[in-house]
Parts: C-alpha cells; structure tokens; sequence
C-alpha cells in the first residue's frame, strides 16, 4: 500500500499551523553530534493511543516519539556529502534523520505508515531548510513499485516486530541503487538478527556495525549502525 501526499495539503508555515492546532505539540531540542536540532512533536505519544487503531492493526503511535537511534542515525547522516544524491527514510516518524538529510544536502524522501507522521516530518524539514521532502504512505508488507532507486536507504529502530527482519531486507534491495548503501540503526530489537541473515541472503554486503554507546534519557543504551551495500 502506498499513497502520495496530496499535492494541495498544507505546505510550509500552513503545515506547522495545522498540526499546533490538531495537537498538543511541544518543540524539543534533540542532541544530533552535539548540535541541538529543534523538533516540533505531539507533547505527549500516549494521549495518541488509539483503541480502535490497535484493534485494527495493532497500530501504536510509536512515530511521535524520537528514539534514541534516530539521534545516532541522524548524525551519521549530517555528516554525509548529500549534494548530488537521494535518500529514502523508511519509517521516518516526526523526520529528526530527514532534517539531518536534507540539512546534509540530500534530495530527501520519507515515509511512513501514519498519515501525521509524514505530516510532522515534512512540517520540521521544512521548518529546517524551507523545503519540504517527497512523502509516501508506504506499508512494508505492501512496498510499492514505483519508489524508484536511492543512493541511500535509511531506517532507525525499524526491527522491533520478527516478521519486518524479511521485510526491511527486502525493501532496501528494492529500493537501493546499483552501488548505493543502507544505513540501518538498531538498539538491539527481536529481529536484529535475522534481518542481517535476510539481507545476506538476498545479496546485499554486510559490514561490521558500528558501535554508539548513547544516553537515552539518564539510561546507557547502546545503538549499532549496520552499513549494508547492494553490489
């Protein structure tokens, strides 16, 4: 399943209006390398629990939160020489590692499987740049064919569910151009493993992770960011 943004939804400051008048938001600064981004959130990812959402699907906003691998993944990705190059975001939630994508110069992409997820992303990129990202509503287990090719594909804690180990791997061989490369960053979910195993098995070059011990809110964590090639 996959659907385009509309192309007359709210753009720019239009957007940010929409979104502090349909929720309870507040604007957190987020840690990137050293350098505080701001991000405009929902206050509050529990008030967004919705019963008939998880009946449906087992849905949980899980998006309106930032995860402390989306910080690593983010400053890997600021870092990158972006200019010239595209970058796909698979889940991106509220868009902190777009920002840093589209700060970075990349010509960025997101999706997602929540409607106000890519609404708050596309809000704070632009809030960061003055330019909104390409956005789709994608479902993994139904990955469109026309998300085209990127130089590079990226996720942050994607593999919290055993049945998305396959999915993910098979994502990034369908949407990685020849050459290009995945960043996957993971605080150790279920699945971890195994999509590594896929990832070998679909063809995909595997490199040694790197390791980003991070504090999460007064807790130690530690994140691995997995480097994957397609060949």
């Amino acid at each position: 399943m996959s659907r385009a943004v509309p192309n007359d939804a709210p753009a720019g400051a239009a957007l940010v209006r929409d979104l502090e008048r349909r929720f309870v938001t507040e604007v957190e600064a987020v840690d990137v390398g050293g350098a505080a981004i701001p991000v405009l959130r929902p206050r509050s990812a529990e008030d967004l629990i919705s019963e008939e959402d998880f009946l449906h699907d087992e849905r949980l906003p899980y998006w309106a939160d930032v995860w402390p691998s989306a910080r690593v993944l983010a400053a890997r990705v600021l870092a990158e020489q972006g200019a010239g190059r595209s970058l796909l975001e698979l889940g991106c939630g509220v868009g902190l590692v777009a920002m840093a994508a589209a700060r970075a110069g990349f010509a960025v992409t997101v999706t997602d499987y929540y409607d106000d997820a890519l609404l708050f992303a596309r809000a704070n990129v632009w809030r960061a740049t003055g330019a909104e990202p390409e956005a789709r509503l994608v479902d993994w287990r139904e990955l469109p064919d026309d998300l085209g090719r990127f130089d590079l594909v990226v996720g942050s804690d994607v593999l919290y569910e055993r049945p998305y180990a396959m999915l993910i791997a098979r994502a990034l061989t369908l949407t990685l151009a020849r050459g290009g490369t995945a960043l996957i960053a993971d605080p150790g979910r279920v699945a971890a493993p195994a999509f590594l195993e896929a990832a070998v098995e679909l063809g995909l070059d595997v490199g040694e992770p790197e390791v980003h011990p991070i504090d999460a809110h007064g807790a130690a964590q530690t994140i691995r960011l997995h480097t994957l090639r397609r060949r």
